[in-house]
């Protein structure tokens, strides 16, 4: 099976790599590649790859490496998702992403910041006092009934109070 992956070719701390197209089988330094399509330089971060051939080379079955997949969505030669190649614990980083939510974020401390300004600015202003009167309104038939039925059922509890109170007294004499 063919595979387009990375071939490391750069010094000891200058990472310069390869896009090649070798069989799967082979190991990533032992230099038999069929071609070559294109190169990264990672300490610059300069990515050259020939669209062409290896859309070819993917229309006869060639599988990518996931870092090359990557590569090839990033240069829009072609389109998906990009594959998450760190380790699982470690998660892709999408800095538009981050950038976004950031800008988001500024805009909503803005937008406090400005309500808080007008939240001072109404407390500094002098506040009018507005008496309002209490308007009543008038009570119903059924209300007007409750409260008389109230009145009277405590006018009865007064009444029986004192009676209440003279028969305990002639029983304690």
């Amino acid at each position: 099976m063919l595979k387009i992956r990375l071939q490391r070719i750069g010094r000891r701390h200058d990472p310069q790599f390869r896009v090649v197209l070798t069989d799967s089988r082979r190991g990533p330094k032992s230099g038999g590649f069929k071609e070559i399509l294109g190169s990264y330089n990672a300490k610059k971060g300069d990515i050259v790859l020939d669209g062409d051939r290896i859309k070819h080379w993917i229309g006869f079955g060639a599988q990518t490496s996931g870092t090359v997949h990557n590569f090839l969505i990033s240069q829009g030669i072609i389109e998906g998702k990009k594959i998450n190649v760190l380790p699982k614990k470690t998660p892709i980083v999408d800095h538009e992403a981050i950038a976004k939510a950031k800008e988001e974020a500024e805009a909503a401390e803005a937008k406090v910041a400005e309500e808080k300004a007008a939240a001072e600015e109404a407390a500094k202003a002098p506040e009018e006092v507005v008496e309002e009167t209490p308007t009543e309104e008038p009570a119903t038939e059924e209300e007007d009934s409750s409260e008389s039925e109230e009145v009277v059922a405590t006018e009865a509890k007064e009444e029986e109070t004192p009676a209440e109170e003279e028969k305990t007294e002639e029983a304690e004499a």
